[in-house]
């Protein structure tokens, strides 16, 4: 019998009273959760303002196929919360080794590179992202501010992480100009197209 697949859904909003309450990203997962679902996949929450223990994020991470991170863009980068959330569970995942071991260097193989310790192969990331900033922001060279970098390379922060654990990264999907007349619902109507596509599923 075939294993049951998992998906791990990392919810990094962090709440800003009568700003930012994080309903748009709740409803990113909610759509993630019933697609997964529906493909028979059992999903596992992790809602990071709320609160987790280091070593069973390491747990849920080792069980899960996939791992989509949710989060709001907050100064070109996640919230806080979430650089706090990946140097507690990476640390606990490298000194178990349950991650990696080491960084892949060794004095006796002087071929082997760095960032190719990681023991998590054949698993995938992907980053959903909710965004102040409009679309046409990334990918364009005559955009003054990101000069033609996507939001791949933004997120290189994010993504670096994983594939330093052996992490295949998936393209990201993104929800643009949120406060200035996006495209919301289309967005949430096209995510599970998205999912399907990046995953083969």
């Amino acid at each position: 019998m075939e294993k049951q697949k998992k998906v791990l859904l990392i919810n990094t909003h962090l709440t800003y009273p009568n700003w930012t309450e994080g309903k748009l990203n709740n409803t990113f997962i909610e759509v993630a959760k019933h697609f997964f679902e529906a493909k028979n996949y059992e999903v596992l929450e992790t809602k990071v303002e709320k609160g987790y223990n280091a070593d069973e994020e390491v747990e849920k991470h080792l069980s899960a196929d996939i791992v989509i991170l949710q989060t709001p863009v907050n100064w070109f980068g996640a919230p806080w919360i979430y650089k706090k959330y990946t140097d507690e569970v990476f640390n606990s995942g490298l000194h178990s080794q349950k991650f990696l071991s080491g960084d892949g260097r060794t004095r006796d193989d002087l071929s082997k590179q760095y960032g190719s310790g990681g023991k998590l192969h054949g698993k995938k990331f992907m980053i959903c992202a909710t965004w102040n900033a409009p679309e046409e922001a990334f990918g364009n060279p005559s955009q003054q501010f990101m000069q033609g970098k996507t939001t791949s390379d933004l997120f290189l922060n994010l993504s670096s992480s994983y594939r330093f654990c052996g992490f295949d990264i998936s393209q990201d999907y993104n929800c643009f100009d949120i406060f200035k007349g996006g495209t919301i619902e289309n967005d949430l109507e096209n995510y599970p197209k998205h999912l399907a596509k990046v995953f083969n599923l």
